[in-house]
This record gives structure tokens, C-alpha cells and sequence, in this order.
């Protein structure tokens, strides 16, 4: 055997059996199924366009039977039976896929499952399906990571009621957010995401000075 033919045959036995490997995997694939891994999401769901007859699991219907939901999967109506479909925008779910994943984009949270997002809206007790947060040119990238904390722990030392301590915390918190511009309820602290950062920090500054002025150790 030449060596070109020596060199050759471990470069055609690799691929072979990578070849191999990618039709195992793609036997594995359940049939009618796509498998979602954005953000390590990792789980199947029915293809769109699939058509069924009647929606499989526990569905919910939804803007006056327009559609149906069930699994993370939209169903629209077809004929006698019914077809999976793109989420609708502006729907309200009354419990999420029974498996998403929270994804943070500007340090808020979005839940995300099956290439649809839902954000929880209090006034609804529901969740929404909205348009990818991570879509528009000037986003703030998406992450699976939660942002640091802003809660603050204080311990009283002068004997402070539970009342009293939360009394101390608002008005500090008041006080902070006027120094500092920065407000941890609002998303991104109600500031630019350049700014947040030091802006946060400016913020847990001012509000431990704050407490520990009223008699407090902090946390």
C-alpha cells in the first residue's frame, strides 16, 4: 500500500463512522418531533404543521377556542382536527410548558420554551406570549444566568420592630434612589445598561450607609 493510500483509509474510517453516529442520532429523533436546545432548553416538541386530530394531553383553550394550547404546543383548528402553529402573540396562558427555562434579558426575567417566550403579567395572573426580547438591534443580550441580587439583609441592634425595620429599609431605599438614580425594583434599575452597574453599586452604598445610620448591621 502507497502512503497517500496508508494516509487515506484513517481519514475515510473517521468518516464513516462519524457518518454512523448521525444516523444513529438521527434514528433516535422521534418522528413529527423537532428537538429545541436554545439556551440548553433540550426537549422535543411536535413539528409545526403537524396535523392531529384531536390536541394531545391536557389543553387549554384559548382566545374563544381560536386556539388551543397544551405541552408548550399551539394548536389551531383545522378541518375536523387540529395543527400545531407559531405561538400567538399576546396570549395569555394560565401556567407555563411543564418544562422552560428562565432566560434574563436586561435583568428581566422571560420564560422560555419550544421557540416561544412568555413574560408573567400580575394583572392577568397569567403569562404572555411575547416577541423575543433578544430580537431588536440595540437588546441587551439574553442569558440563562440571574442577575446579582439587590436584596439587602439587616440585622437591628437596638431592638427595632419588625414594623420599624420595615419603615427604616423603604425610607433608605427612598433616600438611596434619590442619590444615586438607581432603582432596583425598575428593570435595569430604571437606568441605561452602561450605567447599571456602577450605578447599583453607588445604590447598595448608599443604602448601607443609610441602615447602618439607624442603628443596623447590614448584610
Amino acid at each position: 500500500m502507497t502512503p497517500m493510500k496508508r494516509n487515506i483509509a484513517p481519514l475515510c474510517g473517521a468518516l464513516a463512522a462519524l457518518m454512523l453516529v448521525a444516523a444513529s442520532a438521527e434514528a433516535q429523533m422521534p418522528r413529527g418531533q423537532h428537538y429545541d436546545s436554545r439556551y440548553s432548553h433540550n426537549h422535543y416538541y411536535a413539528n409545526r404543521g403537524a396535523y392531529f386530530g384531536a390536541v394531545p394531553g391536557r389543553p387549554y383553550a384559548l382566545a374563544g377556542g381560536r386556539y388551543y394550547y397544551s405541552g408548550g404546543v399551539w394548536y389551531g383548528r383545522r378541518g375536523p382536527g387540529f395543527v400545531v402553529i407559531g405561538p400567538p402573540l399576546g396570549v395569555f396562558v394560565p401556567v407555563l410548558p411543564p418544562y422552560y427555562t428562565t432566560v434574563w434579558v436586561g435583568g428581566v426575567p422571560y420564560y422560555y420554551a419550544n421557540e416561544t417566550y412568555y413574560t408573567w403579567d400580575p394583572a392577568q395572573n397569567g403569562y404572555e406570549t411575547v416577541a423575543p426580547p433578544d430580537a431588536a438591534p440595540d437588546a441587551a443580550p439574553a442569558t440563562t444566568q440571574p442577575p446579582p441580587s439587590d436584596d439587602v439583609y439587616i440585622y437591628p441592634q437596638n431592638g427595632q420592630s419588625a414594623e420599624q425595620q420595615s419603615n427604616d429599609k423603604y425610607e433608605c431605599h427612598k433616600w438611596a434612589n434619590s442619590q444615586t438614580g438607581y432603582d432596583p425594583t425598575q428593570s435595569s434599575g430604571g437606568v441605561s445598561p452602561d450605567e447599571a452597574a456602577d450605578k447599583r453599586a453607588g445604590y447598595q452604598r448608599a443604602m448601607r450607609a443609610c441602615l447602618e445610620g439607624r442603628g443596623y448591621s447590614v448584610r
